[in-house]
């Protein structure tokens, strides 16, 4: 006879994702993360180009952030550095827009007027985050079940009271790690 197992009560799941979250962080050695100040588009555009500097194949970067919050910006600084001369526009009415830099593709997502995730399927998105592709995603929470995991998170916040953004950086492998070091490495000099 089989008996069915129920699953814990929520206190000790909560109890096992934080021993979890707090074994993964030691692994990686991933510190609590301050938000950086970027004062203009060039700070932001030097974020991508500190990022570029760390991406190979099969990594996800997600962005997330308000609308103008920078996210293109980050992305054409990125674009920038690794020699991409031709324009970068964003992806919001086309959803993807790619470009293909020395032996890699890299694909430029923009979800936020994503509304069905039949398009998900129809569109072949799923084709795209492959070993011999970058794939950047704005607004991954409108498609966030259908994502493999990022290897790093960026969000871009507008300041209140100034202008400027603040970055706050999420790693969650260690290439996102080499991400997040590289970001800090030009942002605290």
């Amino acid at each position: 006879m089989s008996r069915v197992t129920h699953p814990p009560p929520i206190a000790a799941r909560l109890q096992l994702f934080a021993g979890a979250s707090a074994a993964i962080s030691e692994t990686f050695r991933i510190s609590p993360m301050p938000a950086f100040y970027l004062p203009d588009h060039a700070a932001t555009e030097r974020v991508g180009a500190a990022l570029a500097s760390t991406l190979g194949g099969g990594m996800l970067v997600t962005l997330r952030g308000e609308l103008a919050a920078g996210k293109t910006t980050l992305v054409r600084g990125m674009l920038r550095a690794l020699g991409w001369i031709g324009s970068v526009k964003s992806p919001t009415y086309t959803l993807v827009e790619h470009y293909f830099i020395s032996r890699l593709y890299f694909y430029h997502f923009d979800f936020y007027r994503f509304a069905d995730s039949e398009e998900w399927e129809t569109a072949g998105f799923a084709d795209y985050f492959r070993d011999d592709a970058v794939c950047l995603v704005e607004w991954p929470e409108h498609v966030s079940s259908l994502l493999p995991e990022a290897d790093v998170e960026l969000v871009l916040a507008h300041r209140a009271s100034h202008a400027g953004r603040d970055l706050s950086i999420h790693p969650a492998t260690p290439a996102g790690e080499r991400c997040r070091s590289a970001i800090a490495a030009v942002l605290e000099t």
